[in-house]
C-alpha cells in the first residue's frame, strides 16, 4: 500500500505528466485560431461590414497578444492561479459573446464586443504562459521540441473545437462561440493543479529521446488523421453516427500521449538508495534564476553535471574570469530583463521581422473564412480547420527541424525564421496571380509558415536572452501579430475588401455572377465581395511584407553566428 502511494506521488510529480497535460491545455487554448469560423456569424447576426469585423479581429488579435500581466505574474503566482484567471477571462469574455449574439441578451455595440472579445482572448496568453514557462524548467535541454510540440497543439485547437462542434450537433452556428466559452473552461479547470515545475533535470532519463518520438508520432497521426476527417466531411455528406465515431477517434489520439508516465512511473524499476541520494545532491540542478550569480562557485564536478546549453552558458560568461557583477549589461546569450532587451539590435530585428511575417500570417488566418467564400466555398470550416492542421505541423516541424540546425550544425535558430518567410511569400504570390487551387496553397503554406514562428522564436529568444525574465519577454515578442494585423488588416485587406465589394455592388460583373447565386440565400443582402479581386491586392502587398522579413532574419543569423557556435559547438563533437 505505501509502495502504491509513492507511485501515485511519483506520477503526479513526473514531468512527462506535467508535459502531457501542458499538450492538453494547449489543444484547447488557441481560441483566437476560431475567429475565421466565428465572424462570419457574427457578421450575419449583427449585421457587420467588413471593416467591422476586421475591428474585432484586431481586438481578438490584441487580447491573444497582450500577455505581459500573464509574463509578469508568472513569476509571483503559482501556476495553477495563473491558469485560473485565464479561466475566468475566457468564460466570461465568450460566454457574453454568445448571449449577445444569440440575442439572448440585448444587441450591444460594436465597441463593447471588442472588449467581450479582448477579454475573452486575453486568457489564451494565461495559458500559454502557464504551459510554457513550467515545461521549459522542467525540459531545459529540450527547449526546441518542447516549444514546438506545445505550440502545436495550441495551433491545432481551432480544428479540434470545430470537431467537438460538430460531433456535440449543436442547432445553430453561434453555439460554436458556446463551445468555445466552456469547453477550454471545463478542460483547464481540471489539469491547472497538474502542471507546476517539478525539478526536471532530476529526472533525465536516457529514455527521454524515444518519449518525443512517440510524442511526434502521435504528433503526425494526429494531423494525418483531422486532415483525413476533413476531407471525408468537404466530399461525402456524413451522417451524425460516424461523424461522432470520427470525433471520439480524435479525442483518443489526443489523449493517447499518457502513457508516457504512466510505463515510466508504474512499469520502472525503483530507484536504488544511491541514485536517490544523487539525484537529491544540492548544487547539481542548474537554477534558472540566479544563474549567473554563482558563476564564481562553479566546480569543475558541478560543470560536467550540467545540461549542455547551460553547461556552455556558463562556460562563456566565465572566459576571462571576469564577475558577471562588474558588467554593465549583459551580452547576448546571458540572461536579459525585458528592459536590457529593449536596448539590442538584435531583439528589434526579430521584432520587426515578426510583425511583417506574423502580422502577414494572422491577417490571412483572420480573414480565411471571408477569403474562402468570397471564391464561392459555402464550408469555411474546412479551410480554418485546414490552417489549423497545417499550423500544427508548422509549429512541430519548426521546433525539431531548428534543433537539428543549433545542435547538428551549431547554426543560429532564426536562419530556420527566414526559410518558413519565404515559403509564406511563395503562397502568398500564389494567390495573387490567381492560380487554380490557390486558396488550398495559402492554408497549407501559410499555416505551416505561422506555426514554424511560433516553435522557432520563443526558443531562439531563450536563448539570445536568457530564461530569467522568458515570460516577460517570449509575451512581448507575442505583441508583432496584433501589430502587424492592426495595418494590414484592419486597414488594406478591410480597406480593399469594402472597396471592392462597394464596385459589385454598383455592377455586377458576369464573371462574378455565378459565384454570386452559389452563396446562400440572404447573403447577397449585405456588403460581399466575390472573386479572387477580393484578396489579391492584399496578398501581393503581404508577399512583399514576408520578403523583407525575411531578409531581417538573415540579419540576425550573421550577427548571431559566434554565439550558436559557443553555445552549440561543442555539441557537434
Amino acid at each position: 500500500m505505501v509502495e502504491s502511494g509513492d507511485k501515485v506521488g511519483e506520477f503526479l510529480n513526473n514531468r512527462w505528466l506535467v508535459f502531457v497535460a501542458s499538450m492538453w491545455v494547449q489543444s484547447c487554448s488557441g481560441i483566437g485560431y476560431l475567429f475565421g469560423s466565428l465572424s462570419p456569424v457574427i457578421k450575419k447576426t449583427m449585421g457587420y461590414n467588413q471593416r467591422q469585423i476586421a475591428i474585432l479581429g484586431i481586438a481578438k488579435d490584441l487580447g491573444d497578444a497582450i500577455g505581459y500581466v500573464a509574463g509578469t505574474l508568472s513569476e509571483i503566482l503559482p501556476i495553477w492561479a495563473l491558469l485560473a484567471i485565464g479561466v475566468v477571462q475566457n468564460f466570461v469574455g465568450y460566454g457574453l459573446v454568445w448571449l449577445i449574439v444569440s440575442q439572448i441578451l440585448p444587441t450591444a455595440p460594436l465597441w463593447v464586443l471588442c472588449i467581450l472579445i479582448f477579454v475573452g482572448t486575453n486568457g489564451e496568453t494565461y495559458f500559454n504562459t502557464g504551459s510554457l514557462v513550467t515545461c521549459i524548467q522542467n525540459f531545459p535541454e529540450h527547449r526546441g521540441p518542447i516549444v514546438g510540440i506545445l505550440k502545436g497543439f495550441a495551433g491545432l485547437s481551432g480544428a479540434i473545437m470545430t470537431q467537438v462542434y460538430i460531433m456535440i450537433n449543436l442547432p445553430n452556428e453561434a453555439a460554436l462561440i458556446f463551445v468555445v466559452a466552456v469547453g477550454p473552461s471545463m478542460v483547464i479547470t481540471a489539469l491547472m493543479f497538474i502542471l507546476k515545475p517539478v525539478g526536471g533535470q532530476r529526472q533525465v532519463r536516457p529514455s527521454d529521446n524515444s518519449s518525443f518520438l512517440f510524442v511526434y508520432s502521435i504528433c503526425l497521426v494526429l494531423a494525418a488523421y483531422l486532415l483525413g476527417v476533413l476531407l471525408l466531411q468537404d466530399l461525402v455528406n456524413l451522417n451524425q453516427k460516424l461523424i461522432t465515431i470520427m470525433s471520439i477517434g480524435l479525442i483518443f489520439i489526443v489523449l493517447l500521449p499518457i502513457v508516457i508516465p504512466v510505463l515510466l512511473v508504474f512499469t520502472s524499476k525503483p530507484k536504488s538508495s544511491a541514485e536517490e541520494s544523487l539525484l537529491h545532491t544540492p548544487g547539481i540542478q542548474p537554477s534558472i534564476r540566479s544563474e549567473q550569480s554563482e558563476i564564481k562557485d562553479i566546480k569543475a564536478s558541478e560543470i560536467d553535471s550540467l545540461l549542455e546549453v547551460e553547461r556552455q552558458k556558463r562556460i562563456i560568461h566565465s572566459e576571462g574570469v571576469v564577475s558577471v557583477h562588474q558588467k554593465k549589461a549583459p551580452s547576448i546569450g546571458e540572461d536579459f530583463t525585458l528592459t536590457q532587451a529593449f536596448k539590442t539590435v538584435d531583439f528589434w530585428l526579430i521584432f520587426i521581422s515578426l510583425v511583417l511575417s506574423s502580422g502577414s500570417g494572422m491577417t490571412i488566418i483572420d480573414n480565411l473564412g471571408q477569403m474562402s467564400r468570397s471564391l464561392g466555398y459555402e464550408n469555411t470550416h474546412v479551410f480554418v480547420s485546414m490552417i489549423s492542421i497545417w499550423n500544427f505541423l508548422g509549429r512541430v516541424a519548426g521546433g525539431y527541424f531548428s534543433e537539428i540546425v543549433v545542435r547538428k550544425y551549431a547554426y543560429p535558430r532564426p536562419v530556420a525564421m527566414a526559410v518558413v518567410q519565404i515559403l509564406m511569400a511563395i503562397a502568398l504570390c500564389f494567390y495573387t496571380m490567381g492560380l487554380p487551387g490557390a486558396i488550398y496553397v495559402v492554408s497549407v503554406l501559410m499555416g505551416l509558415g505561422y506555426g514554424a514562428h511560433w516553435a522557432i522564436v520563443p526558443a531562439a529568444a531563450s536563448e539570445l536572452f536568457g530564461l530569467k525574465s522568458f515570460g516577460a519577454l517570449y509575451n512581448f515578442l507575442t505583441l508583432s501579430s496584433p501589430a502587424g494585423s492592426l495595418f494590414l488588416s484592419g486597414v488594406i485587406a478591410a480597406g480593399i475588401y469594402d472597396s471592392e465589394a462597394k464596385k459589385q455592388a454598383s455592377i455586377v460583373p458576369s464573371e462574378n455572377l455565378e459565384l454570386m447565386l452559389r452563396m446562400p440565400l440572404g447573403e447577397e443582402e449585405s456588403l460581399n465581395c466575390y472573386g479572387t479581386i477580393c484578396y489579391s491586392i492584399t496578398c501581393g502587398i503581404l508577399t512583399v511584407l514576408c520578403l523583407v522579413a525575411s531578409v531581417l532574419s538573415l540579419i540576425v543569423v550573421y550577427r548571431t553566428k559566434k554565439v550558436y557556435a559557443k553555445l552549440y559547438g561543442n555539441s557537434r563533437r
